[in-house]
């Protein structure tokens, strides 16, 4: 069963009701300041204990890797194997792919060498919709087959000195029509 929901009957009403709910967020507010609080000395506590984990884990790992690195022939037979298997795990090499990094600042003028040298196949063009200029051209843009231009409407209240509350009106009609 729905609640049914409580309508004010005058404009005093609709002041009182913002007052509500002003005194609700206030109380949200305090209780997700308490809360966060809370969060964060525990958080405070556990760092600790991780911290010691995580700098214990690294120092182990890398002794491992010395050992390893140091004797990878033989564990690895020679390159034959890439895995080697002890009772309480593994360790492996692993290539990983190949990639390409171009710096950001020099990504101008290495298409402008791929481009000089020929290389075109190494540049792409990426084609997209300018969703900006048609907004600018809204009757000419809607037009266009899998095009649609909408514009939400929102409802909003705003108490004084707190958060205002802002709600979808589509979504807010769908909901009280239920009810």
């Amino acid at each position: 069963m729905t609640k049914k929901v409580e309508v004010p009957k005058s404009e005093e009403e609709i002041s009182e009701f913002i007052g509500k709910i002003g005194k609700h967020q206030r109380e949200l507010t305090q209780i997700e300041t308490d809360l966060n609080d809370r969060i964060e000395k525990i958080k405070a506590k556990a760092e600790e204990y991780i911290s010691s984990h995580q700098k214990a884990i690294e120092e182990l790992f890398a002794g491992i890797f010395i050992f390893a690195d140091k004797h990878r022939d033989k564990l690895t037979e020679k390159g034959e194997k890439k895995t080697v298997c002890f009772p309480t795990g593994d360790i492996l090499w692993r290539r990983m792919p190949f990639a390409v990094s171009v710096a950001s600042r020099n990504i101008k003028k290495a298409i402008e060498m791929c481009k000089y040298l020929g290389l075109e196949r190494f540049i792409r063009v990426k084609e997209e919709l300018d969703k900006e200029a048609m907004l600018k051209e809204r009757e000419v843009a809607k037009k266009i087959w899998g095009v649609n231009i909408t514009q939400k409407e929102q409802f909003v209240v705003k108490p004084a000195e707190v958060v205002e509350i802002v709600r979808d009106t589509k979504k807010l009609q769908k909901v009280l029509s239920k009810k």
